[in-house]
């Protein structure tokens, strides 16, 4: 196996271990602002992400971490000497309360209008309680978001000079979606995706196995995100791709390099796919062996 994706299994199967617990510690611990590239900027916590991405006729905000971090996230912003009110837009990876529970207030605060992909913007618009969720009823609510526009599948949203364009990977909840852009340094410009969690999670009983049409979109979404135009590579959960250590190993060496990988995207799908087809064996084997 390669090292690299060999880390990734590593660390996601650690990740995935550490959603077992209620309330990652790291998920509220705070964390300096900074720039990741061009007019690209990470306002989030040390464990969960919240990007902003900046232009004189706008900002554009994806992912708002937990509920109970609002505050943290807008002193973030504001540390980086832009307004609240200049954030014209928020878009979600997926509407877990992890990702999604701050935004209702971000949009509040802001005036920021919120869109997501189809699935995903009725789990916002119900506080996170959406039956077709793996993990509903395990999954902590969170104040419901409304309104929220769609965007569809491939669709551009813009915001001055940013263009963003939605992916829909769904498999980790029915409306997950991933996010790419470019942003500039100079004369250099690079391919930035913000590509969501590949981890197959369910709630007590349930299988993914069960319904064929869903195995069939979550295997779609191992070739959409390998296809992504990624030059840097950016996850929810920042650990789930060593985003941190990237982070460390770029301000160590004063230079973008340690964050470039054009086969970022290509090696965390290559990673999580085969977790996705143990789990759907394992899936059949428990049910063979209940003799159904």
């Amino acid at each position: 196996m390669n090292p690299f994706i060999r880390t990734l299994w590593i660390g996601a199967t650690l990740f995935a271990a550490s959603l077992a617990q209620a309330n990652d510690a790291a998920w509220s611990q705070p964390r300096q602002p900074f720039r990741i590239y061009g007019n690209s900027w990470y306002v989030g916590t040390q464990g969960l992400s919240a990007i902003l991405i900046t232009s004189p006729q706008g900002h554009v905000l994806i992912d708002g971490t937990l509920e109970g971090n609002a505050a943290q996230i807008e002193a973030n912003i504001r540390a980086l000497g832009f307004r609240l009110r200049d954030i014209k837009l928020i878009l979600n990876s997926h509407a877990h309360s992890d990702h999604a529970g701050a935004i209702a207030k971000l949009a509040h605060d802001s005036g920021a209008t919120v869109a997501a992909s189809t699935a995903g913007a009725k789990e916002l618009r119900s506080g996170g309680h959406d039956p077709d969720d793996p993990q509903y009823g395990m999954a902590p609510r969170y104040p419901a978001v409304t309104p929220v526009e769609v965007v569809a599948d491939g669709a551009a949203v813009q915001v001055g000079s940013i263009a963003i364009t939605a992916h829909y990977t769904p498999g980790h909840t029915p409306g997950s979606t991933s996010w790419t852009w470019r942003s500039c340094e100079k004369e250099r410009c690079l391919a930035l995706a913000y590509v969501d969690s590949l981890t197959a999670l369910g709630r007590d009983g349930f299988r993914y196995s069960d319904d064929p049409a869903r195995v069939a979109a979550f295997r779609q979404s191992f070739a959409t995100v390998a296809g992504l135009p990624c030059d840097i590579l950016i996850t929810p959960h920042p650990d789930a791709s060593g985003f941190m250590q990237k982070i460390a190993a770029r301000d160590r060496e004063h230079s973008p390099v340690p964050l470039i990988d054009t086969g970022a995207c290509r090696a965390y799908a290559a990673a999580a796919q085969p977790r996705f087809e143990a789990r759907l064996a394992k899936e059949r084997q428990d049910a063979l062996g209940a003799g159904k």
